[in-house]
């Protein structure tokens, strides 16, 4: 009789322990699937970040461009310096506070 057979006893052990092992790993997949979403985000956030930097540069470039090609005198261009070095500095700042410690 088939229930009853200790060889296919053995087989339904053993199959039981393949389902716990999968269900195992099917928990780790949805932790790492979980972990994923997450790095993603990070990584969009910081990209959006970045890209907000950029804008903020080329800017400020461009302001300061536009100061020299009007001539501008010496002290606007200092405080066009000074608001440039002003948001590097708080750039800078904002990446430090948010970069991991290795």
């Amino acid at each position: 009789m088939w229930p009853f057979n200790c060889k296919n006893r053995l087989i339904l052990r053993k199959l039981d322990t393949i389902i716990q092992i999968l269900d195992t790993i099917r928990g780790k997949e949805v932790i790492i699937m979980a972990t994923m979403a997450d790095l993603i985000a990070q990584v969009k956030a910081n990209t959006d970040v970045g890209a907000s930097a950029i804008l903020l540069i080329q800017g400020m470039a461009a302001k300061i461009q536009a100061l020299i090609d009007a001539g501008a005198d010496p002290v606007a261009l200092q405080a066009a310096v000074d608001e440039l070095t002003a948001s590097a500095t708080a750039l800078g700042d904002a990446v430090k506070a948010n970069t991991p410690a290795a």
